[in-house]
């Protein structure tokens, strides 16, 4: 993976990505610089906040990372995994419905997640959700599909 471009974001873009996350996941970012990676990844470029890989976009939509998900943690679009799935996801692994103990009720088919555990609610993955929340509970099938997680080359980039 290699950086394109690099630039800062004007106030009215910042604005607008700050308003888009804190709606969407409802947290609000710290800092005041925001400077926008262009990577050569196909789905992802980060928004690094006074320096640090707070957020990025995933085919255009603004989220978190891993790291801007455990320094701010969100309140919504978030699929709760048990300890036993833990090892799976972070190494890259889909999530998988009989290893969810709990999610958000707002999440639809789609919609990008952020992926803890439940003991000490650490986000593991951003992800895309491929079943609406009454669907991602059960005893089989894939439930979230792994974008970011912990140890991909994304996260030790920077």
């Amino acid at each position: 993976m290699q950086v394109i471009s690099r630039h800062n974001l004007r106030n009215d873009s910042i604005r607008e990505f700050k308003s888009s996350i804190s709606s969407y996941f409802d947290v609000e970012l710290p800092g005041s610089k925001y400077e926008l990676v262009e990577l050569s990844h196909p789905l992802i470029d980060i928004v690094l906040i006074d320096k640090n890989p707070l957020a990025c976009y995933i085919d255009g939509f603004p989220s978190l990372t891993i790291k801007g998900a455990n320094i701010s943690p969100p309140s919504n679009k978030i699929v709760c995994v048990d300890k036993g799935a833990i090892k799976f996801v972070s190494n890259g692994a889909d999530i998988m419905k009989p290893g969810i103990t709990r999610a958000d009720s707002s999440i639809e088919s789609g919609d990008l997640v952020i992926v803890t555990e439940e003991v000490h609610g650490k986000a593991l993955c951003v992800g895309r959700s491929l079943k609406p929340y009454e669907s991602l509970l059960g005893n089989s099938g894939k439930a979230v599909e792994s974008i970011h997680y912990v140890g991909d080359e994304l996260y030790h980039f920077f």
